[in-house]
């Protein structure tokens, strides 16, 4: 098949969006604490700088002019590559002390560029300036350590970036490409089930997310759609030798009919016959196309609360007599009281119990006992019926309930082969599990019922 690009994909453009989103959120993170850190540095460094200024004025605390001069003197030469500067001026506008000449003409904080304080390169100053007395004192501190720590931070921050942004979009086209191969098995595993490749399977990574949650119902349909279509399968080919039998004896019925017609003899006898025979055959298809209706869940809108002691009570007064005529007895073990209803429709369940027993009545030997025994059990209504006759092979027990299947035993009973098909789709049509298991001797059918909630 034709596979769409990983850029084109779906996943990808999600992870790429999501990456987007990602990168896009540092991007608004990095900026707001870039600020805030520039904010931070620039505060403390204009408390530093008025720090500095009080310092140097508290020394003309006594009006002596020496004393302001000379602690500006000191801490002018102790000023290092113009990192602080330091001028006092008289009210004359003459320099007394310091290292540059042309301070701020407003008092309190400034910025001063190095050409406007008169001194070389171009960095700039945060300056506090004031009176002190009748002299006029400022105080600069160098802006170059603040923004030598903003461009460390804003280089982190662009090195962050950078990484993050090639690890965010490289996750995403992994994450996309993985969910896009993903993506391509469960296509690639539909084409093979159109091309007829019923037993293909969407492989399962085990780690229980949503993409495999959706593979495993897709592949459980794929396993109800493989065996729905091997049952058509088998009961096409079914058909087409069982029903091949009956109409070739319907034809050599006909065949005689008409040689007697030209011979001037009677043929009522055959057409009779062949009117049975044909009779037979509609019986076929109309329980093949009963199983087909029930199978549907069609009948499921007919649901309704139904009491199983009722319907089992009405299948030993109808069945006992019929039982005993021929040979066996049909028996009920216990109470059916007390029972819990379940959800079902009453005219299929009555047909199901009447298939059991009609099989039991019909496939036994003469002195066969059957009971029927019914139990609440957990959450479930549990229905028996068993009897000491002789019983089915282990190896045929699932093989009975497949369309037109008959044992060997059973090929010389009048029959079809699709009562326990007919019981099968009806248990199935009620939530029910139907198992067969041995009697000792015998056979024991086991149905157990949800309860109605």
């Amino acid at each position: 098949m034709l596979r769409s690009s990983l850029f084109r994909s779906t996943p990808f453009r999600l992870a790429l969006g999501f990456g987007t989103l990602f990168v896009s959120a540092f991007l608004a993170m990095g900026f707001v604490a870039y600020q805030l850190m520039r904010a931070e540095l620039s505060a403390g460094l204009d408390n530093s700088a008025r720090e500095i200024w009080e310092v140097v004025a508290a020394t003309d605390a006594d009006g002596d002019l020496e004393d302001i001069v000379g602690a500006v003197d000191i801490y002018s030469r102790l000023s290092k590559r113009e990192d602080r500067i330091f001028v006092l001026l008289d009210p004359a506008g003459k320099r007394l002390a310091g290292n540059f000449s042309k301070p701020p003409t407003e008092s309190g904080l400034s910025m001063l560029s190095a050409e406007e304080a008169g001194l070389s390169g171009d960095g700039n100053y945060r300056v506090v300036s004031g009176k002190v007395g009748n002299n006029w004192l400022s105080v600069g501190l160098s802006l170059a350590e603040t923004d030598r720590l903003a461009l460390i931070a804003l280089k982190s921050m662009g090195w962050a970036l950078a990484i993050i942004t090639v690890t965010a979009f490289a996750l995403s086209a992994y994450l996309a490409d993985r969910i896009r191969r993903r993506l391509d098995s469960i296509a690639d595993t539909m084409v093979d089930v159109s091309n007829g490749k019923l037993a293909a399977r969407i492989p399962l990574t085990g780690n229980g997310d949503d993409i495999d949650a959706v593979s495993g119902q897709i592949n459980t349909a794929l396993e109800r759609l493989a065996a729905l279509v091997e049952g058509m399968r088998q009961v096409s080919t079914d058909i087409a030798h069982d029903l091949k039998t009956p109409l070739n004896r319907l034809k050599m019925t006909i065949d005689a009919a008409i040689g007697n017609n030209e011979r001037g003899k009677p043929v009522g006898d055959e057409l009779s016959e062949a009117r049975v025979e044909s009779d037979r055959i509609n019986q076929t298809f109309d329980a093949l196309l009963r199983i087909a209706q029930i199978e549907s869940g069609s009948r499921k809108a007919r649901f309704a609360a139904t009491d199983l002691d009722e319907i089992m009570n009405f299948i030993e007064e109808i069945y006992a007599d019929v039982a005993e005529d021929d040979g066996k007895v049909l028996t009920t073990v216990g109470d059916f009281t007390g029972l819990h209803p379940i959800s079902g429709d009453r005219e299929l369940l009555v047909q199901m119990f009447a298939n059991l027993v009609e099989n039991a009545i019909r496939h036994c030997p003469p002195g066969t006992r059957i009971t029927m025994s019914a139990q609440n059990l957990d959450d479930m209504v549990v229905i028996e019926i068993c009897d000491n006759g002789v019983g089915i092979a282990p190896v045929e027990r699932e093989k009975v309930f497949q369309r037109l299947y008959r044992t060997e035993k059973s090929r010389t009973t009048p029959g079809s082969g699709l009562g326990l098909s007919l019981v099968r789709a009806i248990a199935d049509l009620h939530g029910a599990s139907l198992t067969l298991d041995d009697n000792h001797p015998g056979l024991k059918v086991r149905i157990a019922f949800p309860m109605r909630s």
